[in-house]
């Protein structure tokens, strides 16, 4: 079983709405920060999103906020991206990642290590 598993992309006019869903293996994640990231072709992976597991804390990148709600379902294990206003410049493969605890950078990748495997959003114009 995957660690994490994304699912909810797909492709979607200007405007529109997706929410996408991260499903974690439980146990192994219960206590970790989750977190999304996306990345367009040609550039580099870039922080969305991230919840703490226990106090649902969040904290969004400048181009997403008033746009995106994270949010989390304990009881379902799974981390939800709720993605409206959709603009051309969100299209990416969206990613969910475990961060690796401790007080490193919520907003750096390479804090990060479980990564599921990506989910394709398309938006257009």
């Amino acid at each position: 079983q995957e660690p994490l598993v994304e699912s909810g992309g797909g492709l979607v006019e200007a405007g529109g709405s997706l929410r996408l869903s991260c499903a974690t293996s439980g146990r192994t994640f219960s206590s970790r920060t989750i977190g999304w990231f996306r990345q367009a072709p040609g550039k580099e992976r870039e922080f969305v999103a991230t919840i703490t597991w226990r106090s649902g804390t969040t904290a969004y990148a400048d181009s997403v906020k008033g746009r995106f709600t994270i949010s989390r379902d304990n009881a379902k294990n799974t981390v939800y991206l709720q993605m409206n206003s959709l603009k051309p410049g969100d299209a990416a493969v969206y990613y969910c990642a475990a961060h690796s605890a401790g007080d490193n950078s919520l907003v750096n990748p390479a804090n990060y290590d479980y990564w599921g495997q990506g989910t394709q959003v398309t938006v257009s114009s």
